[in-house]
């Protein structure tokens, strides 16, 4: 990532991913080596600003990097990271965005490579819908006047052999350092990470009745209709739901509607 041009998550996703698919396991912890990275950053505002400064040559703020880095952690890290800083950001914040994803990303590519990524994808999913009913516990875990490791502590104290090490491992980051987000939005940051890493895009729904699997089926089939790549769906009952469902696609909600009219205008297509 040697270019001066501006950077985007999926272009350094896609960069850094032969460096994930060589570490396999070891990836777990190049994320934990990120996830220190990103608290050093939010941590010091003159940090940021040296690494994402565009009036420095990327060079001048790859060396900083490799000074400050070089011997400390892996040195798949110190290159990643450098690489980040040679590129142009339209905001610091962004740069420390940018370490945060490739951070959840190894991650969820050691759960990839231990076979267990679609596990991981699943269990976050019904633990942010347990959260929703689990008032106290949601609370705790983004509670301000708690220490950091205190709130880490309290997912290791609930979860801890009951979900798989790599879902527990990501609860945790989450609970350490949920970096102005709710735990439902951080919680649903790693799911569509983990689909993209799939390349599926998550449909989170909310149905008042349980569906068939015909009518999941029928469902999925529309969602990838409309949007052209494949779709994972994620069920959640909720009688409250009015119309009887309810679709989001990352920040989009989709109008069961919406998806009525495509089906019979497919119908109509098909004769």
């Amino acid at each position: 990532m040697r270019g001066t041009g501006q950077a985007s998550l999926d272009q350094v996703a896609e960069l850094f991913e032969p460096v994930l698919a060589q570490a396999g396991s070891d990836a777990a912890v190049i994320g934990e080596q990120l996830f220190a990275l990103v608290d050093a950053l939010d941590s010091s505002g003159s940090l940021r600003r040296a690494l994402s400064d565009p009036a420095r040559s990327g060079d001048d703020k790859a060396a900083l990097v490799t000074g400050l880095l070089g011997g400390k952690v892996d040195g798949r890290v110190t290159d990643v990271v450098a690489g980040l800083a040679r590129a142009r950001w339209s905001a610091e914040a962004d740069l420390v965005t940018a370490v945060e994803h490739l951070g959840l990303d190894a991650v969820l590519a050691a759960a990839e490579h231990a076979g267990a990524l679609a596990q991981v994808e699943d269990e976050l999913f019904r633990l942010d819908r347990m959260l929703v009913s689990q008032r106290d516990l949601r609370q705790a875990l983004t509670a301000r006047g708690a220490e950091a490791g205190q709130r880490a502590q309290l997912v290791r104290t609930v979860l801890e052999g009951k979900v798989h090490a790599f879902t527990l491992q990501l609860l945790e980051r989450v609970a350490r350092a949920p970096r102005g987000r709710s735990v439902s939005a951080s919680l649903g940051l790693v799911g569509r990470l983990a689909a993209a890493r799939r390349e599926r895009l998550v449909a989170a729904v909310s149905v008042a009745t349980t569906l068939t699997k015909a009518q999941e089926a029928r469902l999925t089939g529309l969602l990838e209709a409309a949007y052209g790549r494949p779709v994972q769906l994620n069920l959640a009952v909720d009688p409250a739901v009015l119309g009887g469902m309810r679709i989001q696609v990352g920040s989009e909600v989709v109008d069961s509607t919406v998806l009525a009219r495509l089906d019979d205008a497919r119908r109509r297509l098909a004769g």
